[in-house]
């Protein structure tokens, strides 16, 4: 039996292909962060990247060599959405940073562990560090402070914001199931200061824990301000 001929003509192949989006570096890296969005990161994978995309997996090596490669380039577009600390005093600059920071590491959630990991990085992570350093520099820090500065800030803000990804809730609701249930553990009697602070702060309704890290934040400015006083 002879070959079935394809009924699809030339014309309507260059149609199809015409208007099939153009793969390139910036759509491979939105598709890769919204698979990682949805699925978290050990989701992701070339493979699954391409099946998505509706190509085969050899066209993203176009591209990225290889999946370090990709998430270099996603940690860089996640770096690209931090708020840089480019006017004001440094404190307001520092603060506005570490605001749009943890923002956006409790949008990316996979990008946690991922920040500061990278051996190739990219040019927005590379020019989010130098305009951080420029504001401490510029402000008063030694060099040494600087580093103890940001390492600081950056242990600060991770810390908050793995802590809050994992909390059961940030906010008490009347009904919420999962605050109930913490409220029936403690209020035996037997943990006399953690009820103290269950019942007279974290679940009294309108508690929003996000709050917590303004606090802690200008505390930690507070203590920055008093080591590049110090020199």
């Amino acid at each position: 039996m002879p070959p079935r001929k394809s009924t699809t003509s030339p014309s309507e192949i260059r149609s199809e292909t015409e208007t099939r989006p153009r793969l390139s570096r910036e759509r491979v890296l939105q598709k890769a962060i919204e698979i990682a969005d949805q699925e978290g990161i050990q989701a992701l994978t070339m493979r699954k990247l391409a099946q998505e995309m509706g190509v085969e997996a050899m066209s993203l090596y176009h591209h990225f060599a290889n999946k370090d490669r990709l998430l270099d380039g996603m940690i860089d577009l996640v770096f690209a959405e931090i708020e840089l600390p480019t006017e004001g005093p440094w404190k307001s600059r520092i603060q506005t940073r570490s605001l749009s920071a943890r923002t956006a590491l409790t949008r990316h959630r996979w990008a946690l562990g991922l920040m500061e990991s990278r051996t190739s990085p990219g040019p927005e992570t590379l020019r989010h560090h130098n305009a951080v350093i420029e504001c401490l520099r510029s402000s008063g820090f030694s060099v040494a402070a600087t580093a103890h500065a940001y390492s600081l800030l950056d242990s600060y803000i991770y810390g908050f914001a793995l802590q809050q990804i994992n909390l059961p809730f940030t906010r008490f609701e009347e009904g919420d199931a999962a605050a109930e249930s913490i409220m029936m553990e403690v209020a035996a009697g037997a943990y006399p200061h953690l009820t103290e602070l269950a019942v007279e702060h974290v679940l009294k309704p309108g508690y929003d824990y996000t709050r917590e890290f303004e606090i802690g934040l200008e505390i930690v400015l507070e203590g920055l301000e008093k080591l590049r006083d110090r020199g």
